[in-house]
């Protein structure tokens, strides 16, 4: 009891988005290759008779997981504010067979990583709890969410 053990598993995908209303270059369509790490912190499986003994969680369900619910919706997508005259660019894209993701928020890391930290939080086991994200969108630019920081 109380032997906690963070497990990290990294992924990545493209996609690309445009920050309406934003005063730099980023207000028009780019992309970006975006590094997702994903920490989830629990306890070793202690039965021995587990096929899982030993493990927190098998990395393979916690990329399911994660493929599920971010990888293979965003990847390869254009991510557009629904609550934006972005809608309209949105809609011609969808018209000319692109791949467009509405949210209900500003598209920037920040609210990506948010987004992302509900997604994957219910979806983990409950002994199971995410401990921290890292969305990292350039080479020197990333987002972290931790689960201490968290009201």
């Amino acid at each position: 009891m109380g032997n906690k053990i963070r497990i990290t598993k990294q992924f990545s995908f493209e996609a690309g988005h445009a920050l309406y209303g934003y005063d730099g270059k980023c207000k028009n369509l780019h992309g970006h290759s975006y590094h997702l790490n994903v920490t989830v912190i629990g306890e070793p499986i202690s039965d021995n008779s587990n096929v899982k003994y030993g493990m927190v969680l098998d990395f393979g369900d916690l990329k399911k997981i994660v493929n599920e619910e971010i990888v293979d919706v965003f990847d390869h997508s254009m991510v557009f504010n629904k609550n934006t005259p972005h809608l309209d660019l949105a809609e011609d894209l969808k018209e000319r067979g692109h791949y467009v993701i509405m949210v209900d928020y500003q598209p920037t890391t920040e609210m990506m990583i948010l987004d992302f930290a509900e997604k994957i939080k219910n979806r983990l086991p409950k002994h199971i709890k995410l401990h921290s994200l890292r969305l990292q969108e350039t080479a020197t630019s990333f987002a972290e969410w931790f689960a201490s920081d968290q009201g």
